[in-house]
């Protein structure tokens, strides 16, 4: 227990993860309604607008009312992502709302990135000055570099950790010749291809290359490891996640259908409850969002804690006997 990190900090994700690929049309008003939920939990950062076409992803074509219509908590970062510059051009624009991350994405395979953005690894790596160029006249400084199925692939198969190190040493020297310094690596297990061991290796891997960069990880659940990655994770230290309420998301592109989506926002609060690890977020009401979420989507959700409870509750009645 002594190499648990004390605290940690959970990202939320599952707005914009289980909503820009349901068939289900979502309200505006609802879409609302689970991030205003999910603001008064004690989560600090909430991503949930994808800037994106509407012709290819029709449930975020409301992203500006969506951005709009959210009541702003304090303390709380809302968040949007894009896949282009002409998406981050419209996020700019909601600067007044949004905590833009200037980020750059790195595909550990080509074949993924092709279904996904339409380019291969190399392409993608030529939009680099682009970015620098467009990030740095919005006036940030630093880079945040992420790694796309960082595990595996389910069209190219298990990716070497040595492979994204490589990627990440590219990218970082790219930046850096452009000047404009990397200041954090975030690892995608975009397909669920990882498990505890090759967590520990790849982080183990990173840290030694990069030891003061921060670093956060963003898993899927699709084989059911989401929470033993996560844990590993902990147990190397790292700090940052990005988790889904109910266990929103998955990978549209590359995932089976009905396969679980992100590892479970619930889910890991809970077990890093019970593991004495602080992420500030109130489980109780977290559980009630996720039930929120569920409703909107007409759906059941895979996150085990919603539906087995809060054990604190259950001790809290044992004690009054």
């Amino acid at each position: 227990m002594s190499d648990l990190p004390k605290a940690i900090h959970l990202r939320e994700v599952g707005p914009r993860e289980g909503l820009q690929f349901e068939k289900r049309v979502v309200a505006t008003a609802d879409k609302v309604r689970l991030v205003d939920a999910l603001s008064e939990t004690g989560v600090r950062e909430i991503e949930f607008a994808s800037f994106v076409s509407p012709k290819w992803v029709p449930q975020m074509a409301d992203a500006e009312a969506w951005t709009a219509g959210i009541r702003k908590a304090p303390g709380v970062q809302y968040e949007g992502i894009w896949l282009n510059l002409q998406g981050f051009e419209r996020a700019l624009k909601l600067r007044d709302v949004l905590t833009l991350r200037p980020s750059f994405a790195v595909p550990a395979s080509s074949t993924f990135w092709k279904k996904n953005a339409n380019r291969t690894i190399e392409e993608q790596l030529e939009q680099l000055p682009a970015y620098v160029a467009a990030y740095r006249a919005a006036g940030f400084a630093r880079l945040t570099l992420t790694v796309g199925a960082a595990w595996g692939c389910n069209y190219e198969g298990a990716i070497l950790p040595e492979r994204v190190v490589a990627l990440l040493e590219e990218a970082q020297a790219r930046a850096a010749e452009l000047g404009m310094p990397v200041g954090k690596i975030g690892l995608m297990d975009t397909m669920g291809w990882a498990n505890p061991l090759a967590i520990k290796r790849l982080v183990g891997l990173v840290r030694d290359r990069w030891p003061d960069l921060l670093l956060y990880l963003h898993l899927h659940d699709t084989r059911g490891t989401g929470i033993a990655n996560f844990v590993a994770a902990l147990e190397m230290g790292v700090t940052e996640f990005d988790t889904a309420v109910g266990g929103m998301g998955g990978c549209p592109f590359a995932e089976h259908k009905g396969a679980a989506g992100n590892v479970c926002s619930e889910d890991a609060v809970f077990i890093c409850q019970e593991m004495g690890v602080a992420t500030g977020i109130d489980l109780d009401r977290l559980i009630e969002a996720a039930q929120l979420a569920e409703q909107l989507l007409g759906t059941d959700l895979p996150g085990k804690v919603k539906r087995g409870g809060n054990l604190a509750r259950y001790r809290a009645r044992a004690a009054v006997g």
